[in-house]
């Protein structure tokens, strides 16, 4: 069974706190940062969500965000027990056609330095073009073909 993005409704935001909280807490305390339910709740608020579905499984979620120049990946959280599988790789691919039909020039992301996902952004294209603090910011540059 293939993956699918799902517009996320009001009452999936319990769920995609608690996938974040689970999967970044370790980052969080590791780095002397606060988590803070609130502040997830209303970052979620001002971004277009997407739960990453296998059938009627919620595996995990994007939440995107967007500028003249680029989409950004504000979180791509996937289930531990799902991790591995397709599901995060499967996703960034989605997020890249969804910014060269929108003919955005880049899409970025920010994401712990020693976060493991910074590889597959990486292999995904995905170039490390600064750091603040504990994290990097990465970039891809698309190139929007002219019509």
């Amino acid at each position: 069974m293939t993956f699918q993005l799902r517009l996320a409704a009001p009452e999936d935001l319990g769920f995609a706190r608690d996938l974040t909280c689970q999967n970044m807490l370790r980052y969080y305390i590791h780095h002397d940062l606060l988590w803070q339910d609130e502040a997830f709740d209303v970052a979620w608020s001002g971004r277009q969500n997407w739960l990453i579905v296998r059938g009627e499984l919620a595996l995990g979620f994007l939440s995107l965000s967007r500028d003249l120049r680029a989409l950004y990946i504000r979180e791509l959280q996937i289930a531990e027990a799902f991790q591995g599988q397709g599901a995060g790789s499967w996703a960034i691919d989605q997020v890249i056609d969804m910014a060269i039909k929108e003919r955005r020039r880049a899409l970025r992301l920010t994401v712990f330095e020693n976060n493991p996902a910074r590889n597959l952004y990486e292999r995904k294209g995905l170039q490390v073009q600064g750091a603040d603090e504990c994290f990097l910011r990465m970039q891809l540059d698309i190139s929007t073909p002219v019509l």
